[in-house]
């Protein structure tokens, strides 16, 4: 893929993915949408850069702040809307929400409410490939939260152990809910203990989905040479309160000064400078914004008009005694 063409791919998705949470705040006081929402807004390099890396022969799980995961992986939205205001067209038939999209075709196995319960699901289906004898890569997203789980480090161990080919991209936007590292972590630093185990570790402190993108072309070069997983840190500063459409500067717990210093280097504004600076005329810009605009306008329509399911949808494909 040549850079021009890599660049507007990424500008592609962070700037659908901005754009659809956008809209999203815009009609979330409406009370229309009742699912719990846990934004997306500041991590989009993040999803964007990794999963262009990885193409179509990966296998992918999430963790609940998932609107980024899902739209950079499928560019698609009427499901995606529809889902957040619980209409039978949605990804799971409005019945799963914010917090529980996938969408197998594109590789994206699940996501999940529960921190760190899709960790050792990665693990299971990296296992589960090498068994199979399938040359596929399995990557599990998760915040810096997750890391304080049980569950991580036991996975984490099986998977170096058993040299599988899983990329675990760590989230880190420095807060678990509200709460910093050094009131939840009896040790100073997660990477350095990360590098004792027998994995590739990678780091980067970017809002740059290109650099993002490089450094993922690396961690899966790794995989397949070393033949053991490898771990992605990256951090990013999130725009809103925990679960929300809010900011939340008045919580006390972080301040607007540190938020203000992140915006300068805001991952949408980033890419769109960097293709006028590869000489991407603003028509062209434009012309991608617009038609972007236009989708999540009439797929959010499409969504309003959609039917709620019926009632005996309620217990159907869920499992019950």
């Amino acid at each position: 893929m040549n850079r021009k063409k890599l660049i507007l791919n990424l500008y592609k998705k962070v700037y659908l993915i901005r754009t659809a949470e956008e809209l999203i705040i815009k009609h979330y006081d409406n009370n229309e949408m009742k699912t719990p929402m846990h934004m997306s807004m500041g991590e989009e390099a993040i999803v964007s850069g990794v999963y262009t890396a990885l193409g179509q022969n990966s296998l992918t799980f999430g963790t609940y702040r998932s609107h980024g995961l899902y739209l950079a992986a499928t560019e698609e939205t009427d499901k995606f809307f529809a889902e957040m205001l619980g209409k039978v067209t949605g990804v799971l038939k409005g019945k799963g929400g914010s917090m529980h999209l996938l969408s197998p075709n594109d590789g994206l196995l699940g996501i999940s409410a529960v921190v760190g319960s899709t960790i050792p699901l990665a693990v299971g289906a990296a296992f589960a490939g090498v068994y199979l004898k399938k040359k596929q890569i399995v990557t599990v997203f998760f915040g810096d939260g997750a890391v304080d789980e049980g569950v991580f480090w036991e996975s984490l161990n099986i998977a170096c152990l058993k040299r599988l080919p899983v990329l675990f991209v760590c989230e880190d936007n420095g807060f678990a809910v509200h709460n910093p590292p050094i009131l939840r972590r009896g040790y100073k630093n997660l990477v350095n203990i990360i590098k004792q185990y027998y994995i590739s570790v990678f780091e980067k402190e970017t809002t740059d989905a290109e650099q993002i993108y490089n450094l993922t072309l690396q961690a899966i070069n790794s995989i397949k040479k070393d033949h053991m997983p490898a771990f992605l840190h990256l951090k990013y500063y999130r725009y809103l309160e925990h679960v929300g459409v809010h900011e939340d500067f008045n919580a006390g717990y972080r301040n607007k000064k540190e938020f203000i210093g992140w915006q300068k280097k805001d991952p949408v504004k980033l890419l769109r400078g960097k293709l006028k600076r590869i000489k991407v005329s603003d028509i062209e810009i434009l012309k991608l914004e617009k038609r972007i605009d236009k989708q999540v306008n009439e797929s959010f329509q499409k969504a309003i008009d959609a039917p709620f399911p019926d009632s005996y949808e309620l217990l159907k494909n869920t499992f019950y005694e």
